[in-house]
């Protein structure tokens, strides 16, 4: 997947042309350019910025056009992006080789690994920009390149003219971009271009004569004395080394790689390659072409590839390499070790209050804080989003990995300001040591994670380390995620109701449907058994879809056997209220049972209103205007905001259980229960207090004119075989 296209993209569009840097003037050499990206976006971005520089435009939508393209047209320079459909660009550039088209190639890619990098500039590009780039140094770049090959293209002109004379031969070679030499017998300079003046600082003079080991860094001189061995027998042939150049200054190192190849001067004084028997002079003749550009680009790869670009950290590639050493190390020696993994606390809320900018400037400030809170020798990666790991090596007892924790911990009491907004860091961290919780690698992270997301379970703030029993909580949490895969398909779900009553009539205007699980070795559970992991994983999408299916069944028998008039309330979860078609899916499943919209009510939390508003507005309007009644669930233990009531077409409010269950007397005074209530009167809007289970709580909010209430008081949840009998009755 390619990042940021659209920021790309208007990275581009945006540039003044003021800030466009002068294009190459077609004198010998008039520039044209092939585009080749699949996004229309980048594409045309590209071509505008292009045409405005001057250059002469085509563009590509994919390899295979770009190939088609190249077959029939000559182009000086090839802006190449990698991953594309039918024909990728490492394929285009392999075309090019093999072909040996004649053109320059900067690769624009979203694929910024390591090894992508190094293949295209092995294949031949001259360049790689990492996407997003800038604009100012692609066309930097770019005119470099195209101004290279016009220096290039004016030599060959200037070769045609003066071919076939001594002057011609020696200017070549003077001016070639590369160094060339030759060495006698013995290994001595016996010719060198002026090309080591610029490369090493050196003048001609001073090289003759001198052994080209004295212009070998000292730790590549025995590879290059052995290379120079096998080229004199002729051996290596036209292979190329790669060593190191001293210049003038001598600190000056200068990267080249060298291709040599062994030549005789025979009697007649002609020299030839590849021959023995004419008993000449035996000389090596070379090219060193100075990579020194190339070298840094494959180490700014290198370094991208195992550190943190927001927070130049290591990354998950470096941490798992040095924690692979410190294993060894420790395993060698018998020492001990630790392994934390490190979550910032609520990072997402900084990022959805503040924006991600704001989150990634938190990020850095958090490295920074954490850095110093280490040892010498200590690890601190950065393994994704607001996730850290901490590799602790030569750790001598369980205390070292203890004051650790808490040094990391105390950061959470220095603030963080954000435009004046003063914010509070906090972490969740897991501990596992070596060999205690685990001897391999992947086995101390795990645990290391399972150690902090009990912490966060338990409130966050906090450092723990792997115990066996976590270990046996997350097994029963895969069983149960397994076992409720099989639950819905083999119809192990249940549906109890609840009757609601009105306390006035005593008779039931309501039913909550809840939900239960027939497990065939556990018997049945409630829901508190197993609806926490169904949340965790997405199963709670599927059995809301079985519970809404479920409810319109049996709201049709009760309309058969006459007690239509009761209505069906059904709980929807966060998630599943955040389906993209939930309305539609709703009002289609009750429509298909053939049901009166008017007899099913949906509850949902306040949390769920308040994710998205605007979402939440067009879904409940929807829903209203079809005739279903909304009930807000829990009410009081989510937002202190009430402006929503005002806004959004609700019907009713169900008290949470919490504040019914703090009246121990009928005639005491409960503040909040009465505010609510004369709320929701002064709203119009429907009140039913849940959780009533004694005889004081039921006579209270019946004095506080609460008028529908249901709890074990009235009746537990029944069956729907028990239920039927239950509302005949009349009870």
């Amino acid at each position: 997947m390619k990042p940021h296209p659209k920021r790309q993209v208007e990275m581009l569009e945006k540039l003044p042309e003021a800030h466009c840097p002068p294009t190459v003037q077609p004198s010998l050499f008039s520039p044209t350019i092939l585009v080749v990206d699949d996004e229309q976006g980048m594409r045309n971005s590209l071509n505008d910025l292009l045409r405005m520089s001057g250059y002469d435009v085509t563009c590509a939508a994919n390899g295979r056009e770009a190939i088609t393209l190249l077959a029939n047209k000559r182009f000086n320079l090839v802006l190449l992006d990698i991953n594309m459909p039918f024909i990728s660009g490492q394929g285009v550039l392999d075309y090019i080789g093999e072909k040996k088209i004649d053109t320059s190639v900067i690769v624009l890619s979203g694929e910024s690994t390591f090894d992508q990098a190094t293949q295209a500039l092995r294949k031949g590009a001259e360049d790689f920009l990492t996407k997003p780039f800038s604009p100012d140094d692609l066309l930097r770049n770019l005119t470099k390149i195209l101004q290279k090959r016009q220096r290039r293209d004016e030599y060959l002109v200037i070769q045609k003219r003066l071919q076939g004379s001594e002057e011609l031969h020696r200017f070549i070679v003077n001016s070639a971009p590369d160094l060339i030499y030759m060495l006698d017998e013995g290994g001595y300079f016996s010719f060198v271009n002026e090309r080591v003046e610029s490369l090493l600082g050196c003048q001609v003079d001073d090289i003759l004569g001198r052994h080209f080991l004295e212009l070998v860094f000292e730790e590549d001189r025995r590879k290059a004395e052995y290379a120079f061995q096998l080229q004199r027998k002729g051996q290596v042939g036209d292979k190329g080394i790669e060593l190191r150049l001293r210049g003038k200054k001598g600190d000056d190192l200068r990267h080249v790689e060298v291709r040599a190849l062994s030549i005789e001067l025979n009697p007649v004084g002609v020299y030839t390659a590849g021959k023995r028997g004419n008993q000449g002079v035996v000389c090596t003749y070379g090219i060193a072409r100075d990579i020194g550009d190339r070298k840094q680009t494959e180490a700014l790869q290198r370094y991208q590839h195992y550190h943190d670009f927001l927070t130049s950290l290591p990354n998950r590639n470096l941490f798992d390499d040095r924690l692979d050493i410190a294993l060894g190390q420790a395993k060698r020696s018998g020492g001990k070790l630790a392994v934390m993994t490190l979550d910032v606390d609520r990072f997402k809320k900084i990022n959805e209050s503040f924006g991600h900018l704001a989150g990634d400037e938190m990020l850095q400030s958090v490295a920074l804080r954490l850095r110093k809170c280490l040892r010498e020798g200590d690890t601190l990666a950065r393994i994704g989003g607001d996730e850290f790991a901490l590799l602790l090596p030569n750790v001598s007892s369980k205390q070292d990995a203890d004051s650790i924790a808490q040094k990391i911990l105390a950061i959470s009491s220095l603030p963080v300001y954000h435009q004046n907004t003063e914010l509070r860091i906090t972490f969740s961290i897991g501990v596992a040591l070596y060999p205690d919780h685990g001897e391999a690698k992947d086995v101390l992270l795990r645990h290391a994670d399972l150690a902090m997301y009990r912490v966060k379970e338990s409130g966050r703030n906090d450092f723990r380390y792997y115990s066996k029993d976590l270990r046996q909580n997350v097994s029963h949490t895969l069983d149960i995620e397994n076992s409720l895969h099989r639950a819905i398909c083999d119809n192990e779900l249940r549906l109890h109701y609840q009757p609601q009553f009105d306390m006035a009539t005593n008779k039931v205007t309501g039913l909550e449907a809840l939900i239960r699980w027939q497990h065939p070795q556990r018997g049945l559970l409630p829901p508190s058994e197993f609806i926490p992991v169904a949340e965790e994983t997405k199963l709670i999408c599927y059995i809301g879809e079985w519970v809404l299916k479920q409810a319109c069944k049996d709201a049709v028998v009760l309309r058969n056997r006459g007690l239509g008039h009761v209505r069906i309330a059904i709980n929807v979860s966060p998630q599943q209220f955040d389906m993209e078609d939930f309305e539609e899916t709703l009002l289609r499943t009750i429509k298909q049972h053939g049901l009166d919209t008017r007899f099913l009510e949906v509850e949902i939390t306040e949390n769920s209103i308040m994710r998205d508003m605007n979402k939440t507005m067009e879904i409940l309007t929807a829903l209203s205007a079809a005739g279903i009644t909304i009930a807000v669930d829990d009410f009081g233990s989510g937002y202190s905001s009430l402006g929503y009531l005002h806004t959004l077409p609700l019907h009713t409010l169900k008290l949470d259980r919490s504040f019914v269950q703090n009246i121990a007397h009928a005639g005491e005074k409960n503040t909040i229960i009465d505010a609510i209530l004369a709320m929701a009167k002064g709203l119009k809007i429907d009140f039913i207090a849940e959780g009533v289970e004694t005889q004081e709580q039921h006579d209270y909010l019946l004095a506080a004119g609460c008028s529908i209430c249901q709890g074990y008081f009235y009746s537990r949840p029944l069956e729907f075989n028990k239920l039927i009998p239950f509302l005949v009755s009349g009870k």
